[in-house]
């Protein structure tokens, strides 16, 4: 499951953060996640609550969007949602000489520091999706 290995590495850089600007918590992280990552959202939200463990990210909530997958026709320039699974033809004349504009993306979009005064909350639920 590499959803274990994302939710790790993003808990990793919210902690070395949080380590650089003195925050002692933290409230919410927004991810951005391609539909075209190849990530099970509910499995990174498992992972997330195993990986903030014990660190100044435990809490937090995780809230997910998804990012549809774009794509680029080189000869046209025309540009559609591809879907999944991927329609990688160019819709407008057929091409198949397209770049992927969107959806392999998984970035850190925002992360909302704790309050140092507030009292830390603790065992909050992950969002899976923004609404």
């Amino acid at each position: 499951m590499h959803e274990m290995s994302l939710a790790v590495a993003v808990v990793d850089q919210v902690e070395a953060a949080a380590r650089s600007r003195g925050a002692v918590g933290v409230d919410s992280i927004r991810l951005d996640v391609g539909e075209l990552a190849g990530v099970v959202a509910d499995a990174l939200a498992f992972s997330f609550e195993l990986a903030c463990a014990g660190t100044v990210v435990e809490g937090a909530e995780l809230i997910t969007r998804t990012v549809p997958g774009t794509a680029r026709c080189q000869p046209c320039a025309e540009t559609w949602a591809v879907g999944m699974p991927p329609r990688l033809l160019c819709p407008g004349c057929g091409a198949a000489a397209c770049e992927l504009v969107s959806g392999r993306e998984l970035q850190i979009r925002e992360v909302r520091w704790a309050d140092p005064d507030a009292p830390v909350p603790r065992h909050r639920q992950p969002i899976t999706e923004e609404s």
